[in-house]
């Protein structure tokens, strides 16, 4: 392997990191061609580079392609990047997102604000380290970059609606980060480290008289990132800032809410798994009470909603739950059903964020409420008393969207014949399977629950789908075709198409989630990992361990 393929684990990071400096040098907006060039440039040279990723760590017998050690210091003190399957596959979804997201902006949402390329990349730069770091102190510096680019893009194209909502998203967030910083703060001065591996190696020692500090620092981190995945009560703020920011802000930050349910997934399985002694499984009924509410609240903010950005936004809450609720199971069958349904559930809500845009715009301001109007009143009548004519011929620009909007439906409401059926059917199907070690045992009154709510939301999000799509499509005949252009219409169907390509490749896919499953619920590699041998994939395999 070459020295550069080495420091490909840092590239992920690196490179966003560069492309959003030199556009700043550049001149930002005052060069906007040569902007969106470096944009689109750097994000699709992520994706690739995060597919690399993938699967090299696919091909290696522990899961895992390497630690990068900055400055090459030993563990636990150096700064370490850890590639494994779960980082990888957050990476490569991000990078995908991110791809549509900026190439749908090119065509008018990249001038309604300032230094939208160099934020986006900065953005991404938060995003992949946060994936990719080994230690708390790096988490927070990560996670404070991408809230920081956020804040800039949550505004972007100003209004009323958008300063109001993004100001909230601000002070909310602000509140988590300083929850997050004394989170870690207790956990650092229990343990006396901040490297997660070392944490996982450390915790199951710990004095019992001070394993009450250890679980409230681990608890006011748990917090600072549940809120931004979006547990209820801890959610409010969401369904207000997704509806209102921009569609290519929007998509991108369905991302942002997977951000929090990763890092609970991969520290609550790290630190607080069945090793952790006393502190085994804590706050796991919270995890899963606290998704299957959010899934609840999620599926009334559906049906509630009178406009379609709305609908998209309380999509995502639902989407965040259910990965919140599967994880508080602690079942490693479940855990991999649940990454499969988070990677369709966040490219289809993505996509919807997309078409939403499209859609909208032949739409008079208002055209929902006023919907809703009609379907109360009944107004089926012109004001001469006079029968209006039934019908319409569908022009092919709405006949394409519409199919579009019908593809986002489905894969958001868990439908066949698209990927988020599958997904569904795998995570209901391993929540009601018994565990392997547990032959002829019952299943779980929560597994039932989660089976109840989970079809509830699915079929919440189809009647509200549905009439969001009547509302549109049909009971419009006066509205304005909308003008699209390609550069709009083929992220939209790009996202739609990687759907359908998890549904047809649903086997192999499959697979390598229940891989990175099983990798998280026994780190034993990802601990040895960082702790033991050095860094680079080139290393022998095993040595150190």
């Amino acid at each position: 392997m070459t020295a550069l393929a080495d420091h490909l684990i840092i590239a992920p990071v690196v490179l966003p990191l560069l492309a959003g400096a030199a556009m700043l040098a550049f001149g930002g907006d005052g060069r906007r061609r040569v902007s969106s060039a470096i944009n689109v440039t750097s994000t699709l040279a992520l994706a690739g580079i995060a597919l690399a990723l993938l699967l090299a760590c696919d091909a290696s017998p522990a899961g895992m392609l390497g630690v990068y050690r900055l400055g090459d210091w030993p563990a636990p003190f150096a700064i370490v990047l850890v590639a494994d399957r779960l980082s990888t596959l957050m990476l490569l979804l991000t990078s995908l997102l991110a791809t549509a997201a900026v190439v749908f902006s090119l065509a008018r949402w990249h001038r309604a604000g300032a230094h939208f390329h160099s934020l986006f990349q900065f953005l991404l730069t938060g995003l992949n380290g946060t994936f990719l770091t080994g230690d708390l102190f790096n988490l927070f510096v990560f996670f404070e970059l991408l809230l920081a680019a956020s804040y800039g893009l949550a505004l972007h194209g100003s209004g009323p609606a958008r300063v109001r909502a993004g100001l909230h998203y601000v002070v909310v967030n602000l509140a988590a980060s300083l929850l997050f910083l004394i989170g870690v703060s207790l956990i650092y001065g229990v343990s006396g480290t901040l490297n997660m591996a070392d944490l996982a190696a450390r915790i199951p020692a710990i004095r019992p008289e001070d394993r009450a500090l250890l679980e409230t620092g681990a608890g006011l981190l748990g917090i600072a990132f549940l809120v931004k995945a979006g547990m209820w009560p801890l959610c409010l703020w969401l369904p207000a800032t997704y509806a209102a920011a921009s569609p290519p802000v929007a998509s991108v930050f369905a991302i942002l809410t997977k951000v929090g349910a990763y890092v609970v997934l991969r520290l609550w399985l790290l630190l607080f798994g069945d090793g952790a002694g006393s502190s085994a499984q804590l706050g796991s009924d919270w995890l899963l009470v606290g998704g299957l509410a959010t899934v609840a609240f999620g599926a009334i903010c559906t049906l509630a909603s009178q406009d379609m950005p709305r609908l998209a936004a309380s999509s995502v809450l639902v989407s965040s739950g259910t990965v919140l609720a599967a994880t508080g199971m602690a079942q490693v069958d479940i855990t991999g059903g649940v990454l499969f349904y988070m990677v369709s559930s966040t490219l289809g809500i993505g996509a919807l964020f997309l078409l939403i845009e499209l859609i909208e715009r032949g739409r008079e301001p208002g055209a929902d409420v006023i919907a809703v109007t009609r379907e109360v009143y009944g107004e089926d009548f012109d004001s001469e008393g006079e029968v209006e004519v039934v019908g319409l011929v569908v022009p092919a620009t709405m006949g394409m969207l519409g199919i579009a909007f019908i593809g986002c439906g489905l894969v958001i409401a868990g439908l066949p014949p698209l990927s988020g059926f599958i997904a569904k059917v795998a995570l209901l199907g391993a929540a009601l399977s018994p565990p392997a070690a547990s032959e002829g045992a019952s299943v779980p009154v929560a597994s039932w629950v989660l089976l109840i709510v989970v079809i509830v939301s699915g079929l919440a999000a189809l009647i509200a789908i549905t009439r969001a799509g009547i509302r549109t499509f049909w009971a419009s005949p006066d509205r304005v075709v909308p003008d699209v252009q390609l550069v709009e219409v083929a992220p939209v169907a790009a996202l739609l198409l990687l759907c359908v390509i998890q549904t047809t490749h649903a086997g192999p896919i499959m697979r390598f989630m229940e891989s990175a499953a099983q990798s998280l619920h026994a780190p034993g590699d990802y601990v040895r990992g960082v702790l033991g041998t050095p860094v680079l994939p080139r290393a022998p395999q095993g040595s150190g361990r």
